[in-house]
């Protein structure tokens, strides 16, 4: 069944859920971002995934389990777009400061916004941006 154009303008949310090498460090990256954990899950007393949670944006982080192998690349062809109404360079400011590299600076955009882009610790790839002036 297709769904008309009312029926999908019903959708809410877009809930990205990411398979991380390395949870921990992948947690550590995005609170810097500023996300919060929101739910934790265990799986025989130890930590396998979490939501985070920045504003009414949320993210979930999965430990990989490695059955599709250690040498699995990800991230490729996949890109998170993250608006803030706050000061990208001081989201980029913070990330420098706790060691996050920076895959490009702060810069003003062509749609009049700034933005600056980064990889999780996963090869994730991000872009940060101000929500565009009137």
């Amino acid at each position: 069944m297709v769904a008309t154009t009312q029926e999908a303008g019903q959708i809410s949310a877009i809930v990205p859920t990411l398979t991380v090498d390395d949870l921990q460090k992948s947690i550590t990256f995005y609170e810097a971002l500023g996300f919060a954990i929101e739910e934790r899950w265990e799986g025989k007393g130890t930590l396998i995934g979490v939501m985070l949670r920045a504003g009414k944006s949320r993210i979930g982080l999965n430990q990989d389990d490695w059955k599709k192998g250690r040498d699995r690349k990800k991230g490729i062809g996949v890109r998170l777009s993250i608006s803030t109404p706050g000061s990208v360079d001081e989201i980029a400011k913070r990330a420098k400061n706790v060691g996050i590299m920076l895959t490009s600076e702060p810069h003003d955009t062509e749609w009049k916004s700034r933005a600056f882009e980064v990889s999780d610790p996963s090869g994730f790839l991000l872009t940060i941006f101000s929500e565009p002036s009137a």
